[in-house]
């Protein structure tokens, strides 16, 4: 039985990734943010000429199965690099970004499966100052982004798309086999990408930085994330500490939010029944069942929330948004 197989990563700039002073060539229009990448991709040269995205990690691998047994193997792919444009007036600039070597290691083989690994990445377009230890104190150097992305492929056929590894910035969406949205990394974290991704702080030097995948939202969720971002009513922009309680099982409440950035746990009389990341949104069954929270909400890791009253959203869409985080929450 011969087997193929896929896993794509993608990075790219969402609006709520950067904060303080750095927002200020985004906000001005000299830099730009990204659109969210497409929910299935079928030519990243194509996107990539269009400007979608920053770097994209596209591994492909491939297996022989005889008799229930690996008998052969193989993998390829590489590193699809993007561009930073600057506009000033009338002016426009680009600036592409260096590719870094791709890094394939040895295979992991066994008679059942085989796991393939690949990271891809390089410098941004545009350098940038950043503090040093040493005389002249400061260096004007582009920092890294890159992903270590794994396929696992059993014999009985089954695969396995992985983050192994990721710049803290800036966010980065998987893609399986099928090229469908399948994972999302869960958090940025621009200061320290901004600070330390140079150098030995890399996979081209002695470490990676591991990343925390999460599952990706549902349509529905994606419809209504619109409707908050972009509606008439802004919502109220708020952060919460790792470990930090956002809402409380038992507590009156009337406000829904979505995670912008970040992971968060859903708990129930002290048990926690499933975590999610960006994209997800949470608090419509206080709203819909008698105005007292169903269950606590706390956050993983640091997390960027946008809050707004439940009232303000179609109550059908809330009550099949509540269906799907039962049977979720269930499982």
């Amino acid at each position: 039985m011969h087997t193929e197989a896929a896993v794509t990563s993608i990075s790219w700039i969402p609006s709520e990734a950067i904060a303080g002073a750095t927002k200020l060539p985004f906000e001005s229009g000299i830099a730009h943010y990204d659109d969210p990448p497409p929910d299935v991709i079928d030519d990243l040269e194509e996107l990539r000429q269009a400007d979608r995205f920053r770097f994209a990690n596209h591994l492909k691998a491939w297996t022989e199965v005889k008799d229930g047994r690996i008998v052969d193997y193989g993998q390829s792919g590489r590193g699809f690099i993007g561009s930073t444009t600057l506009r000033v007036g009338r002016r426009r600039a680009v600036f592409q970004a260096v590719p870094l070597p791709d890094l394939q290691p040895p295979p992991v083989v066994t008679a059942e499966k085989v796991t393939f690994v690949q990271t891809a990445g390089g410098r941004t377009g545009v350098p940038a100052p950043r503090r040093v230890r040493r005389a002249p104190f400061v260096q004007l150097s582009a920092p890294l982004a890159w992903t270590t992305v794994a396929l696992e492929m059993h014999a009985d056929g089954t695969v396995e798309h992985h983050l192994l590894g990721a710049s803290p910035f800036p966010r980065h969406w998987i893609y399986g086999t099928d090229g469908k949205l399948v994972k999302k990394s869960g958090l940025i974290d621009f200061s320290t990408w901004y600070r330390r991704a140079f150098g030995r702080h890399s996979p081209w030097g002695d470490q990676d930085s591991p990343a925390l995948a999460t599952e990706v939202e549902t349509a529905l969720e994606r419809q209504l994330s619109v409707e908050i971002m972009h509606g008439a009513t802004k919502p109220k922009i708020r952060r919460f500490a790792a470990g930090a309680l956002i809402t409380e099982q038992g507590q009156p409440g009337d406000e829904l939010f979505l995670v912008l950035d970040g992971v968060v746990r859903v708990e129930v009389d002290g048990d926690r029944l499933a975590e999610y990341g960006p994209g997800s949104m949470h608090g419509e069954r206080a709203f819909l069942e008698g105005g007292r929270r169903t269950s606590s909400v706390r956050a993983v890791t640091p997390c960027k929330l946008a809050m707004v009253a439940a009232g303000e959203l179609d109550r059908g869409a809330l009550e099949e948004l509540s269906v799907g985080h039962k049977r979720e929450e269930q499982s």
